[in-house]
């Protein structure tokens, strides 16, 4: 169990943040007791760890297993394509969310772009997310450049910026600094807790449809400083942020959001290449890592999505690499997953692989439902949940 807390907040402040205890190593140095050396708040003594998660229900403690995009607590949303999503945005708290999230209750919401509107609805829509129950912390994918939620919006007045790559094209880590703090100031301003950024990966495959300026850069000796200057940023503003996605969908060609993709890499060259850019961050002391929803054959022998894969998550990232924090899986409503597994074997199958928080799962109701019916039988144990909140 960890002993540290990152504190955004007074101490006071944040006992009084239920979730913020419960999800560990989030904002924390870690459930998992690890030694986080870029992170100096003040820590928790184990003892008060320890009686907060005893007071939990083990219902209360899979919810902060969970992490989902608006609509999924809104139970009357069917959907099948991003567009559907769009074209009949949620912008505030409804009541059928705040019945679901009664009995479903979630340890983080991530808004997406058609969540935001202005500056006036957001503030409204954070102040009715802290209320649900479990007070879910709030996240966002706010990389810099094609992927920005709020500085991409024109009726928001921030910084934008051009891409990461052409941040790594300078050379200077420095300005990987600015853009980290930058974003992160106004995200911890709107009252968001998790940035989804930097981006880890390296852009090595020209035919990459879905990383290319995302990634700092082709070269991992260039991109590496680039990523911890990025978090330092996020951290210096007082917002935790999260490297992705691993073991790298930089050397991929087709977009897991709409089918499977693959790197046909050997670990022994991902460490030559992905993998200085994820030791990286690990020796920065990143408490987030994203897994990639991309299979790998040549590191695990079967085309099973890295996420699905305790080879990938548990050997490779906890074993050989020594990461001791939290492990989020990449959106499991993308079609890497659903088109393989259904949200109860996405949930259930991602956290025996080795992932902690399962990120927006297609049914919340029928994930949810599976991971207690796991460990009811006895398939999850009650540990292995306590380990991971």
């Amino acid at each position: 169990m960890t002993e540290g807390i990152l504190l955004k907040t007074s101490m006071m402040d944040q006992m009084k943040r239920y979730n913020l205890w419960m999800l560990a190593a989030i904002l924390t140095c870690g459930l998992m007791v690890t030694s986080c050396s870029n992170y100096d708040e003040p820590s928790l003594p184990r003892d008060a760890v320890e009686e907060q998660l005893s007071q939990m229900t083990l219902r209360e403690k899979v919810g902060q297993m969970f992490y989902v995009r608006m609509e999924t607590l809104d139970t009357t949303i069917h959907w099948n394509t991003y567009a559907d999503l769009q074209e009949n945005p949620i912008l505030e708290v409804n009541q059928t969310m705040r019945d679901v999230n009664e009995h479903y209750p979630v340890g983080g919401l991530i808004l997406y772009a058609w969540n935001i509107d202005n500056e006036a609805q957001l503030s409204k829509l954070m102040a009715q997310i802290r209320s649900l129950n479990g007070q879910p912390l709030l996240c966002i994918d706010e990389e810099g450049g094609r992927v920005a939620r709020i500085a991409n919006n024109p009726n928001f007045n921030v910084k934008k910026y051009e891409s990461m790559s052409a941040i790594g094209a300078t050379g200077n880590p420095n300005n990987a600094y600015e853009c980290g703090n930058t974003i992160g100031t106004y995200l911890h301003r709107y009252g968001f807790d998790i940035d989804f950024a930097p981006v880890a990966d390296v852009n090595t495959n020209p035919e990459n449809v879905i990383i290319g300026p995302r990634a700092f850069s082709d070269d991992p000796a260039v991109a590496a400083p680039m990523v911890t200057h990025y978090l330092q940023g996020l951290k210096d503003a007082g917002v935790t942020g999260c490297i992705k996605h691993f073991p790298g969908h930089g050397d991929t060609k087709a977009d897991t959001h709409f089918g499977y993709a693959s790197t046909q890499k050997t670990w022994a060259e991902m460490m030559d290449c992905e993998m200085v850019t994820f030791k990286a961050g690990i020796q920065w002391g990143c408490q987030l890592i994203m897994t990639a929803h991309i299979g790998a054959p040549n590191v695990t022998g079967s085309d099973v999505p890295s996420t699905m894969s305790p080879i990938i998550l548990q050997d490779k990232l906890r074993g050989e690499l020594g990461y001791q924090n939290i492990i989020i899986t990449d959106g499991m409503e993308m079609g890497s997953i659903t088109q393989q597994y259904t949200s109860a074997e996405a949930a259930v199958g991602s956290i025996q692989a080795g992932v902690d928080i399962v990120l927006g799962p297609k049914n919340l109701v029928e994930a949810f439902d599976a991971v207690m019916a796991a460990v009811d039988n006895g398939t999850i144990s009650e540990e292995r949940i306590n380990q991971r909140i």
